[in-house]
C-alpha cells in the first residue's frame, strides 16, 4: 500500500510510503518576477510516476497574520492537488493539522515535528536534519497517519 501525505505550503512536500520505504520530494516551485510558483506539471508528473493508492491531502491551513499572497499561494496548491488527484483518479482525504498531529502525538512546533518524526521514522530522519526541511517531516508524518489510517 503507497500512500502520499502532503504537507500542502510552498516550503511542504511530497511523502510516499508504504509501510517501511519512504521517498521524499520537496514542494516543486520555481522562481517568478515576485516570489515563487507552483510547478503544476512537475507536481503531476511525481504523482503519477509514484503511483500511489491514495493521498492524505493537509488541509490549507491560513493565518490571520499571513498576507493576501498566502492565502493565494494555498488555495492554488490546494486546488491543484484536488485537481491532479482526481483526474489521476486517485483517492484523498483532507485532513487537518490538528487531526493528524493529535493521533501521532506531534507538537505543533515545527522543530519539535522533525524530532516527532525522528522518534516514528527513524530510518528515515536523514530526510530532515535541517530546520527548513520540516515541510519533509511533516509530510512523512501525514503519509504515515495515512497509512496506520487505511490499515485499520
Amino acid at each position: 500500500m503507497n500512500i502520499l501525505g502532503v504537507d500542502i505550503g510552498f516550503s511542504g512536500a511530497l511523502s510516499f510510503y508504504d509501510g517501511s520505504e519512504l521517498l521524499i520530494y520537496d514542494m516543486p516551485i520555481y522562481e517568478v518576477k515576485k516570489g515563487n510558483a507552483l510547478d503544476i506539471r512537475q507536481l503531476s508528473q511525481i504523482i503519477k510516476t509514484n503511483k500511489p493508492e491514495s493521498c492524505y491531502l493537509e488541509r490549507a491551513m491560513l493565518m490571520p497574520s499571513n498576507g493576501k499572497s498566502s492565502y493565494q499561494k494555498l488555495g492554488i496548491s490546494q486546488g491543484a492537488f484536488e485537481g491532479i488527484l482526481c483526474a489521476l483518479d486517485i483517492p484523498y482525504t483532507i485532513v487537518a493539522p490538528a487531526v493528524w498531529k493529535s493521533r501521532l502525538d506531534c507538537p505543533k512546533d515545527k522543530s519539535a515535528a522533525r524530532m516527532r518524526a525522528s522518534q516514528l521514522l527513524p530510518a528515515h530522519s536523514h530526510n530532515w536534519d535541517l530546520k527548513k526541511h520540516d515541510g519533509r517531516a511533516e509530510a512523512s508524518l501525514i503519509a504515515l497517519y495515512g497509512y496506520n489510517h487505511l490499515r485499520k
